[in-house]
């Protein structure tokens, strides 16, 4: 197999794959909020939801839901998950997490709430007013505890197939 040269603009989309630890992962996903959430189906396939999403400082992800969501309802019956936090475009790195998910119902999931919108949006005017909210709503939280993750990826070509790799 001929190489291609460092200069040519394939180059420019090279695959990347890099390990990281937990203070990687959290560092990688902080400021990234775009989720897709795999749960598992009572036959067995896979669920997929786009869902809006947080990693906390200790490293679980936190996804605001409605409890008779179906991603709610599969976490429920079967725990193990899978997440991909993306970057911000399709050739932006990303990272797939698995996990064990737990879904945190009203009132308990109020002060999760909180802290997940803190992690997105910053402070909330009134708390209170937020608080009755996310009752009002019957809002649920699914709080995932990472147990693998990685690498942080990126599509493109293999790296062997260019000059000096």
């Amino acid at each position: 197999m001929k190489k291609i040269p460092r200069d040519d603009p394939r180059a420019q989309h090279i695959a990347t794959a890099d390990t990281v630890d937990l203070d990687g992962l959290i560092e990688f996903a902080a400021d990234k909020h775009a989720f897709v959430l795999s749960t598992t189906r009572r036959d067995g396939r896979a669920q997929m939801s786009l869902v809006t999403g947080t990693i906390t400082a200790t490293g679980d992800l936190l996804i605001s839901t409605y409890p008779r969501r179906a991603k709610a309802n599969n976490a429920r019956r079967n725990p193990a998950v899978s997440v991909v936090v993306m970057g911000d475009g399709f050739h932006s790195a990303w990272i797939q997490i698995d996990g064990d998910a737990e879904v945190i119902d009203m009132p308990d999931a109020a002060d999760v709430l909180v802290e997940y919108y803190r992690y997105i949006s910053g402070e909330h005017p009134d708390w209170d007013e937020y608080r009755r909210a996310m009752a009002d709503q019957g809002k649920s939280v699914i709080r995932i505890h990472p147990t693998r993750w990685g690498p942080i990826s990126t599509g493109g070509f293999p790296p062997e197939l260019f000059e000096d790799h």
